[in-house]
């Protein structure tokens, strides 16, 4: 049974976590189909940007720990099936944060522990009201650690810990307050601010979306002065772009731009 629906409707490309029954737990069968999925839209030449959303009562309940805990019969007691596992957790987030076409959370339901560090790794995240964001690994024994990374690189300090070291559920509302999520809405208006971000972003070159999502990334890990010149460094290869060339004039002639996405 296939653990990952996709579609691709006026430039989106759909990817629905689908099995419910398991509260789309990150079995190694669903990150291999994220991955897989995620290789299929950067192939997809209609697609302009990506939105992860997921079928049933939760978003994700991070990892599989019935899975994981079967792999404890086996005479390293695990080790080898865990390393996979958190090896391909953490080349799927990668691949989200650098793929060419921006990724965005369309959320119900709790997401936790990986599920969370799922949503902190899109680029941007929409959720109902009801919805709730958890890292609980410190109540079973098992740090959130590998959450932490993407946590520690959307929210303060103060904010990740608190999350971390309590195991408390965080509310939509304060995820949306501390930076977790972009907006926090009423259920029934989930689908609909996602297409307010996914139809302005449709709307941009693509090349220029891919560069900026790039070096945004990037400059992020920098020191200042270092990230003042990589960024200068990437603004005067973007202006040598068509659409750089094409988007200025467009600007002064007060016309539509007509992209060519290169």
């Amino acid at each position: 049974m296939a653990l990952i629906c996709s579609n691709i409707e006026e430039n989106v490309f759909y990817l629905t976590l689908d099995n419910p029954n398991r509260r789309n737990a990150l079995s190694i069968e669903m990150l291999e189909g994220i991955s897989n999925a995620l290789d299929e839209a950067n192939q997809n030449k209609d697609a302009r940007v990506i939105v992860i959303s997921a079928n049933g009562p939760a978003f994700s309940s991070g990892h599989d720990l019935k899975e994981l805990t079967a792999a404890r019969n086996s005479d390293d007691r695990g080790q080898a099936f865990f390393t996979k596992t958190m090896q391909l957790c953490s080349s799927v987030m990668q691949k989200i944060i650098n793929h060419r076409l921006p990724v965005i959370a369309n959320i119900r339901g709790i997401a936790s522990a990986a599920g969370c560090q799922l949503v902190a790794s899109c680029d941007l995240a929409v959720a109902s009201n009801d919805s709730k964001f958890i890292t609980p690994g410190v109540n079973i024994g098992l740090f959130c650690s590998t959450p932490m990374v993407a946590l520690s690189r959307n929210v303060s300090n103060k904010h990740a810990l608190e999350m971390l070291l309590t195991g408390e559920p965080c509310s939509a509302q304060k995820a949306e307050e501390i930076g977790l999520i972009n907006k926090a809405v009423a259920s029934e208006e989930v689908d609909n601010t996602v297409k307010w971000y996914t139809d302005r972003i449709i709307a941009k070159s693509t090349m220029t979306i891919k560069i900026g999502k790039q070096a945004y990334y990037n400059q992020s890990q920098m020191p200042l002065s270092e990230a003042y010149d990589y960024c200068s460094t990437v603004m005067v290869e973007n202006m040598l772009k068509q659409d750089a060339e094409e988007g200025i004039g467009a600007f002064l002639e007060k016309r539509h731009p007509e992209w060519q996405d290169k």
